[in-house]
């Protein structure tokens, strides 16, 4: 057992000593173990001498035993001084000599003890957007937009913005062709946005046959360095003009998104956006709670934690910039600053969940590896990560985990309401 101890508010260093017969002794039952299972020449499985055994795996024995042998002094210290340990400790063993006594030091953070938290003290406001009807009007027009039909007009038809503009196009810096500045009947919607600024316009107007000189400047932070902030002039031919023809709304159209009428599309968009609301609604009450809590709850931090979550923020940091090619910089004080809070939050949310038994269930964890999986193009992916990564499962329960405990917690604060246009609603939203 630990013959020393040094604590000092949530850190504690450790220390004691293990009799070199004692460790062999435990090393012995190991090598029994061993001995079941190993194969030498000579002998039969089952049958190989202690001693035999001792010289060819006592070492590996003696790190096995010595490992019992600290777990389970740490296990009845922490039980003896009800206590738990932030993360996994330190281990010291300098000058251990094999077949000599082992000494030995621990140093560990605990777990804070979470105060006592009033909720009903504290007030959160829930936002109710007001219903606009026009959002409704809107979803629809964007149905009919994602199934209308580009079709080609005649030539005498001049492009509007929206139609498809099938395109020749060759750039030039002064009188030399640039290198990339150049396609074959490319469809180019209009007002898209998709060319560098001012191209598009210029095509608007034109017809089919028409050709002509557009004029532009590249943008200072084009990716092209050769290009950016040069002037340019595009050769360009029309070739056909197409305008997207949009279907009717009606109840075969309703038919074609999974509805049986107009009506009913209608509702289920209603219901779309009401419970669009509802959500974003709760991720603000969410994030209220999250800033009173971080705000007025004191506790003491395992420095470890804290420690960890910092070098993960800055691998964070650095791979993001070495990514993306950006240079920002790393502000210690600041990140360290947030680092504190989100350790903070979480054990507040780890330790009151716990207590509330607050549980994720499998469901829960279907639900969210889905929410997850439907972001991406190809969802199979996503799934086969989370099959083959219990870790990555494991941080996404936690997450769950913290989700549902805060909107435990919600239920026992009180609330204002506050009504708030949608637009409003939304717009605060995205910016957290």
């Amino acid at each position: 057992m630990f013959t020393k101890e040094k604590v000092k508010d949530l850190h504690y260093s450790v220390s004691g000593k293990i009799a070199a017969a004692d460790v062999q002794a435990a090393a012995d039952e190991v090598l029994t173990e061993y001995g079941k299972t190993a194969k030498m020449p000579g002998f039969r499985a089952g049958h190989i001498p202690l001693s035999v055994l001792r010289q060819k795996y006592n070492a590996n024995a003696w790190g096995e035993a010595i490992d019992k042998a600290l777990n389970a002094d740490l296990q009845k210290y922490l039980e003896e001084k009800k206590i738990r340990l932030a993360a996994q400790p330190k281990v010291d063993m300098a000058g251990f000599e094999m077949g000599k006594d082992v000494e030995y030091s621990l140093e560990f953070d605990i777990l804070p003890t979470l105060p006592a938290i009033d909720l009903e003290k504290i007030t959160v406001t829930k936002k109710v957007a007001k219903f606009d009807e026009k959002e409704v009007d809107v979803a629809l027009e964007n149905i009919r937009k994602s199934r209308s039909v580009a079709e080609k007009q005649d030539e005498k038809y001049k492009a509007q913005n929206g139609d498809v503009a099938v395109i020749d196009f060759k750039g030039f810096l002064g009188d030399e062709a640039f290198e990339g500045g150049e396609a074959s009947k490319h469809h180019l919607i209009l007002g898209s946005g998709a060319f560098i600024p001012g191209f598009e316009d210029q095509v608007i107007g034109h017809k089919a046959g028409d050709e002509f000189d557009v004029n532009v400047t590249f943008p200072k932070e084009y990716h092209a360095e050769n290009l950016a902030g040069q002037k340019a002039r595009f050769a360009v031919k029309v070739h056909e003009v197409r305008k997207h023809i949009l279907p009717e709304l009606n109840d075969e159209l309703a038919k074609e998104v999974g509805q049986e009428s107009v009506e009913k599309l209608k509702e289920h968009i209603r219901t779309i956006i009401t419970d669009q609301y509802a959500s974003v609604a709760q991720q603000e009450m969410r994030n209220e709670l999250l800033d009173v809590l971080a705000d007025k709850v004191k506790l003491d931090l395992p420095e470890t934690l804290v420690e960890q979550e910092l070098t993960m923020a800055k691998q964070e940091h650095d791979h993001h910039n070495a990514e993306h090619g950006h240079d920002h910089k790393w502000d210690e004080k600041q990140e360290k600053k947030d680092a504190e809070r989100r350790v903070k939050l979480g054990l507040i949310l780890a330790e009151w969940g716990t207590q509330n038994k607050v549980e994720v269930t499998r469901d829960d964890l279907q639900q969210a590896i889905w929410n997850e999986a439907s972001r991406y193009p190809d969802p199979k992916q996503i799934f086969e990560f989370y099959n083959k990564n219990p870790n990555a499962v494991a941080m996404l329960r936690g997450m769950v985990f913290e989700r549902k405990a805060l909107d435990a917690m919600l239920t026992h604060v009180k609330t204002k309401e506050k009504t708030v246009p949608a637009d409003e609603l939304f717009k605060q939203a995205s910016v957290k």
